[in-house]
């Protein structure tokens, strides 16, 4: 089994030839032809994306992994606070009306 890989524009704007898959002397496993636009390989995984070991993948999953907990736990401590300002500032309120002082008057009708 063998793949075209048509000729294409690199990112630095050459034109690189087409090939076909498996090239002579790279691994006869790697009959696929993968990548993009701007520049294309042969691969042994029809589904690859990527022209490099995946193992870099791992250490950015932890990183993201890393970052959302820590941004989760900011969000949860905001929340939290948000809760606990909220409870005191209802728990702290008056609860029955201050005397002001003023008697209240409908409006036209005077009290002698």
């Amino acid at each position: 089994m063998s793949a075209e890989c048509s000729s294409y524009l690199n990112a630095d704007k050459v034109l690189v030839s087409g090939f076909s898959c498996p090239r002579a002397g790279g691994d006869a496993r790697a009959v696929f032809c993968c990548g993009f636009q701007d520049i294309k390989y042969c691969c042994d995984d029809p589904h690859s994306f990527f022209p490099y070991e995946h193992s870099y993948m791992w250490w950015l999953s932890v990183g993201a992994l890393v970052g959302l907990s820590i941004a989760a736990v900011v969000l949860f401590a905001f929340i939290i606070t948000v809760c606990v300002l909220c409870y005191l500032f209802i728990s702290t309120k008056p609860r029955s009306k201050l005397d002001t002082g003023l008697s209240l008057q409908t409006a036209g009708k005077t009290i002698v």
